[in-house]
């Protein structure tokens, strides 16, 4: 392979030359990553997954419980601190003290555990939508250099959190501006929640929190997507790998050519060796004469002849010759030679379209030893 070329520079000069080396193009990871090369990563826990899309989804889920389960937990709220405010002239004694607090926890888990499973839920649901359920312990594993200050460092200055670091100012910006944005056109309603009741006040409050609030879930949702097809494309660009890497794997799994070369060279001859011992064992060598060479057996009991051995050319010539040495008869027949050849493979039987032209031959041979031990 031709891996340096050499042009005079300038084209007018004759003493001065440009070098241009392929070999320093040979470890460039310019190659898409492979299926072992994929598997191997989510193995060890590398796969593609946005804490944006995580993030988007959990905010969204977490005020969506809060809307639809809000007003049965204000209620709730609101009837058990009626109840405790009704029954404070009974006195604080212990049972009453812990019967009030058995209490509170009932209604902190009436109203806190339906938004809390639904934010798990979800959170579950994004995570194998992005990673699949695939279990991994290694990124959790102890490793020494972990330990090291220098890598410590490395990964802290590295350009991912570079990229982390811009990623998150502009988030701040954008979400900052659309707050700002949307507490400008209703900060003018805020003195009018002094003339209103509690309920009132809290329901307009409430209003406009989870209008901002999802405003901005929206903003985040979109800022998650983006930031989804970011990881994805930096995961693919980490796992890419170079020609060379990519032959040496292509070596790990289908093994090396010139190995391989070598073992089906091995096999055809211990096939070859073991074909040719069974040519004694032939009651016929059908010839063509020259190209091709089949040897059938038949014993008694047989369904019909069997082909123990077939050649062409350098096969078919030394079939011949192993069975001159073992005293095999050989008869030429040049139709019934070819058809067997192409038809019939070495340990199966004549098929029945030939079972004439193959008794022939069969009772010609052995004609010809009874006349020899006669």
């Amino acid at each position: 392979m031709k891996c340096m070329e050499t042009y005079p520079w300038p084209l007018n000069s004759s003493n001065r030359y440009f070098v241009f080396d392929l070999q320093l193009f040979a470890g460039e990871k310019t190659e898409d990553p492979t299926s072992k090369r994929k598997t191997d990563a989510r193995d060890k826990g590398q796969v593609a997954r946005s804490q944006e899309m995580n993030a988007a989804f959990v905010l969204l889920s977490g005020f969506w419980a809060l809307k639809v389960f809000g007003g049965a937990a204000y209620e709730n709220i609101v009837n058990y601190t009626v109840y405790i405010f009704s029954h404070l002239d009974q006195g604080a004694d212990t049972e009453s003290i812990m019967h009030i607090f058995l209490g509170m926890l009932l209604i902190l888990a009436k109203t806190a555990l339906p938004v809390m499973l639904v934010i798990m839920c979800v959170g579950l649901i994004v995570n194998i939508f992005q990673t699949g359920l695939h279990f991994s312990t290694e990124p959790i594993g102890f490793k020494l250099d972990n330990l090291n200050p220098i890598n410590g460092f490395g990964r802290l200055f590295s350009k991912r959190a570079l990229v982390e670091l811009v990623k998150s100012v502009v988030k701040i910006i954008i979400i900052g501006f659309f707050i700002i944005q949307y507490l400008k056109s209703e900060i003018l309603q805020m003195p009018k929640l002094m003339y209103m009741d509690l309920s009132a006040s809290l329901s307009q409050i409430s209003q406009v929190i989870f209008a901002l609030a999802f405003q901005i879930c929206a903003v985040i949702f979109v800022m998650a997507i983006l930031d989804y097809a970011y990881q994805k494309w930096q995961h693919n660009e980490g796992l890419k790998m170079s020609k060379d890497e990519v032959k040496e794997e292509f070596k790990q799994q289908e093994g090396d050519p010139q190995i391989k070369s070598k073992i089906k060279q091995k096999q055809r001859q211990m096939a070859m060796q073991r074909m040719m011992k069974e040519v004694p064992k032939a009651d016929v060598i059908v010839t063509n004469p020259t190209h091709f060479a089949v040897a059938l057996q038949y014993k008694k009991g047989m369904a019909a002849p069997l082909v123990v051995a077939k050649g062409q050319d350098l096969v078919a010539q030394k079939i011949k010759e192993v069975a001159r040495a073992a005293g095999v008869a050989i008869v030429e027949n040049r139709p019934l030679a070819r058809t067997l050849y192409a038809s019939v493979e070495i340990g199966d039987i004549v098929p029945q379209a030939l079972y004439k032209s193959v008794a022939e031959v069969l009772a010609y041979v052995y004609r010809l030893k009874r006349r020899r031990f006669a």
